[in-house]
């Protein structure tokens, strides 16, 4: 689960800005179209999902249609891959070793034998 801090990191996000994650509303971290694309995927992982079209029709001003699916599928697809590790007890597999590593706290499922 701590790969997407690694793969984040390897893709210029900073250490503060994972640290700022979980309040990135307020944080001088993000930029203001970040700010909408954490919006809008925070919105999607909630059950069930709750995307108004205000937000979408905002994000439409920044993407054209091609990014926008690429983008809700690349937000879908971590959403798939977070519910199968949370399913399973998937943890931190090491990728992000002695640096920050921003990971969700919630119910555990217990450790799964040998993945």
């Amino acid at each position: 689960m701590d790969i997407g801090s690694a793969v984040g990191r390897g893709l210029g996000i900073t250490d503060q800005q994972l640290r700022d994650l979980a309040s990135y509303q307020e944080s001088q971290a993000f930029s203001d179209l970040e700010k909408r694309v954490l919006e809008y995927s925070e919105r999607m992982t909630r059950t069930p999902v709750d995307v108004p079209d205000e937000l979408v029709a905002r994000l439409r001003e920044d993407f054209d249609e091609a990014e926008l699916v690429e983008l809700t599928a690349a937000i879908a697809w971590e959403n798939y891959r977070a519910r199968f590790n949370h399913a399973l007890g998937i943890g931190a597999q090491g990728f992000s070793e002695g640096a920050f590593c921003a990971l969700t706290e919630g119910p555990r499922a217990p450790a799964a034998a040998s993945l």
